[in-house]
């Protein structure tokens, strides 16, 4: 049996070598009787050996043998159809693994160059040789230190650096390269092995992000579109897999054209979802052929809810006020897109103005060039356009407009008219001649957006850590019924299928830690009497205050009910942290000293019997409308427009961290056990998802209408119902924790009627279907 399009309710599942196909076979009962009819799982095509998480692909034509290959794929997908369920797979067309040495098609280019069948696939500019970023050293040092040498493996000769990392001489040098003077044999390959501070600055080949183990694809060439996705291909047309989500769509040339190829390959019966980033007012992806985006912006959504944007001012005061640093965000963002450009991302912006500048007019000097392009990126609000060179979409437009504004006051004098010529280059002004120069700067506008924002300022301005999350506007603390009633209202137009999410495998902190933290927006006093207080212990004053800031709401978010390894995961987040500001520590020069104090400082604050009452004493206070905050946010995933996930484990209390500590293992027979008497959470997960399975027209197909709500407490009530064929569900949620509602009243547009003590004895959740 094929389950329906689209998917009722999907289960989001981390493969690696210590969870496989097999594993996740043994626990489909469990997810069955759940509710949940698709497992969503991670890349399943082989990765670099070891890999935790599937995104560095080496080769897309095969499943992964460590997951148990195609057999244990096959077996899985027979034992979720057996119980009329079905799997969506998370596909990674931007980009492949390339550092290992298992990449065939790589290292094929990296012997034959051009001329490899295989050249077409990775997006190299091919004006030189491939440059490898990967010595410890210069180059002349490392031949002066007889780090490199030339020896024979399986028949073949190879580069040898530092006695383990193997590259491949080309046919031509396969005659006794041995003989051959070391420095001269290196200069005749089409590769060119570099020092790796070197990368930023003389990369020839996208890579992904700033991560030099991942190479770029051309996915837009129509040869290796289907070279890289006949797999995928197969897997559907035998009715294997439903869908796919599509990995940061926003990295490929035209994402547009690339969305639309793969539902024309796949049928309108596939649901296709995009990982896809919405800024600020950013709209919804209408007109790609897709069923909308894997669910970031639903999770910023139902953030923005939780909080109470009246304690943003109390918020930001404390913030700046203990740490000293601005109060706003966008200061700190604008500086991290300042320094992540000037040096992370040079080579990249380089051959960005080159493209520009061979087609600029006259006068235009590649200085100039580079200036506008530089603010133009300094102050880009989205991660990208979607010009193709001919043309842009309606939509581009509005984002132009913006950009020209924001842009202005950084601008030298009389250089205006560079970057407006550049905005309306992006327009279709030069037509398919700029198709290169347009390219260049959209795959450079959304790392920068990513790194800067998401991967620097975030772990800079902490004034509440629950709003840094991957695809939140930090800027902004909460919003009002009203406002969520109208975006819920546009995804239920453009987008009612696309995908729910409160939790993923790239969060940053779990879906319970932000309910917890987001309680403070809503008592920003309370927490100033604690925070000032911790903040101003003796033992802390060798940290800079906006990292100890940081770190006592990390651990007010995260603080388990058992310790046992906390300390290891907090020191594990810190430093990640610590690296990814770039302030005191990062990844590049590690400050061991910086990092050793502040681990100290953990050590000293769980182990001071004051301080762990402190922090058990606000949790006590804060625990009520912590635990209503997450059946609330449960409650909507479930209820509102569009097809929910459950990322692995969380229908349990999510008290995760960032990467790699939200993909810990997964304690399935607990929570199997746990289903005969389920505590809240799980219970309103088990009970929503079996009104899926009883009715899924409506939720698939049911409209959303607000409810008007009144009374002295309005602003701290969401209502609404959803109706279709003549059924109904009316849900109701309690915000910021409140309890005393007066005469606050709510009616519902099929004239239902309610009072809302009536309805909020002692929960937090309304739900009633008629």
């Amino acid at each position: 049996m094929t389950p329906p399009h689209p998917p009722r309710a999907t289960y989001r599942l981390q493969f690696h070598a210590g969870f496989t196909f097999a594993d996740a076979e043994a626990i489909v009962p469990y997810l069955d009787r759940l509710g949940i009819n698709h497992v969503y799982a991670s890349p399943v095509t082989t990765a670099a050996p070891g890999s935790t998480h599937g995104y560095d692909v080496v080769d897309p034509t095969a499943i992964n043998p460590e997951l148990g290959g195609e057999p244990a794929f096959r077996s899985l997908a027979a034992a979720l159809a057996a119980r009329g369920m079905g799997m969506v797979i998370d596909i990674v067309p931007n980009h492949m693994g390339v550092a290992t040495g298992t990449n065939a098609w790589w290292q094929d280019v990296l012997t034959q160059g051009p001329a490899s069948p295989h050249a077409a696939v990775f997006d190299i500019d091919w004006d030189e040789p491939i440059v490898l970023p990967v010595l410890g050293t210069p180059l002349s040092q490392a031949l002066a230190d007889d780090a490199l040498a030339v020896e024979r493996h399986d028949g073949r000769w190879w580069i040898i650096a530092y006695g383990e990392h193997r590259f491949p001489l080309r046919d031509a040098d396969q005659d006794a390269p041995d003989a051959v003077a070391l420095p001269d044999l290196l200069a005749r390959q089409h590769y060119r092995l570099a020092w790796w501070r070197t990368a930023n600055d003389t990369l020839n080949w996208r890579r992904f992000f700033s991560i030099n183990e991942l190479a770029g694809v051309r996915v837009e060439d129509p040869a290796v579109f289907e070279k890289t996705h006949a797999l995928i291909f197969r897997l559907y047309d035998e009715g294997l897999i439903q869908g796919v989500r599509v990995d940061h769509v926003d990295g490929l040339t035209d994402p547009v054209g690339y969305t639309r190829r793969l539902r024309d390959r796949l049928g309108p019966a596939a649901w296709i979802v995009v990982e896809k980033i919405l800024a600020p007012g950013e709209a919804q992806p209408t007109g790609w052929g897709v069923d909308g985006t894997s669910g970031y912006d639903a999770m910023e959504l139902v953030s923005l809810l939780l909080h109470d944007p009246v304690g943003a001012p109390a918020l930001t005061a404390l913030w700046h006020d203990v740490t000293g640093q601005p109060a706003a965000f966008a200061p700190g963002e604008l500086a991290a897109r300042q320094e992540l450009l000037a040096w992370q991302f040079t080579g990249q912006l380089e051959r960005c103005v080159a493209a520009f500048a061979a087609i600029a007019p006259d006068g235009y000097t590649p200085a100039m060039l580079r200036r506008a392009i530089e603010r133009l990126l300094w102050v880009f609000p989205v991660y990208r356009t979607y010009a193709t060179g001919a043309g842009a979409p309606d939509s581009d437009a509005a984002v132009r407009d913006a950009v020209r504004t924001r842009v202005a006051p950084h601008l030298p004098p009389g250089e205006a008219p560079v970057a407006d010529w550049i905005l309306h280059t992006f327009a279709g002004a030069q037509g398919m001649r700029a198709a290169d120069a347009v390219r260049r700067f959209q795959q450079l506008s959304a790392p920068i957006a990513a790194k800067a924002v998401e991967d620097t300022a975030f772990y800079r301005y902490g004034r509440l850590l629950s709003r840094n999350e991957v695809g939140s506007d930090a800027a902004t603390i909460g919003v009002a019924p009203a406002a969520f009633h109208a975006i819920v209202a546009q995804r239920a137009r453009d987008v009612p299928h696309a995908m729910l999410a409160t939790a993923t495998h790239d969060h940053k902190r779990g879906e319970d830690v932000r309910a917890r933290l987001a309680v403070l927006s809503a008592m920003p006093e309370v927490w100033r009497t604690y925070a000032e207080r911790w903040m101003a212990r003796d033992d802390a004053q060798a940290i800079a205050a906006a990292d100890r800031y940081m770190l006592l709401q990390i651990l007010v978010g995260a603080w388990p009910d058992e310790r046992a390894g906390f300390a290891d995961r907090i020191k594990a987040w810190q430093q990640k942290a610590l690296r990814e500001a770039k302030r005191h520590s990062s990844w590049e020069a590690p400050d061991e000293r910086y990092e050793g104090l502040a681990d100290e400082l953990v050590d000293a604050l769980l182990v001071d019997p004051a301080f762990v009452a402190d922090v058990e004493a606000l949790l006590a206070v804060i625990a009520p409308a912590a635990e209503a905050n997450t059946l609330v946010q449960t409650a909507l995933r479930y209820t509102l427009p569009g097809v929910p996930d459950l990322y692995q484990g969380t229908e349990l209390a999510d008290l995760s961290l960032v990467d790699p500590d939200n993909r810990r293992a997964v304690d399935y027979a607990a929570r199997e056990r746990l289903l005969a008497a389920p505590p809240a959470k799980l219970a309103l997960i088990a009970r929503l998802l079996g009104w899926r399975r009883d009715d899924p027209a409506l939720f698939a197909h049911g409209d959303y209408a607000p409810a008007i709500v009144t009374g002295p407490a309005a602003r701290h009530l969401l209502a609404f119902e959803r109706r279709h064929d003549g059924r109904a569900l009316r849900c109701a949620v309690a915000l910021h924790g409140r309890r005393d509602w007066g005469d606050t009243r709510i009616a519902f547009v099929s004239g239902e009627e309610r009072r809302a003590d009536a309805i909020f004895p002692d929960q937090p959740v309304w739900l009633d279907r008629g």
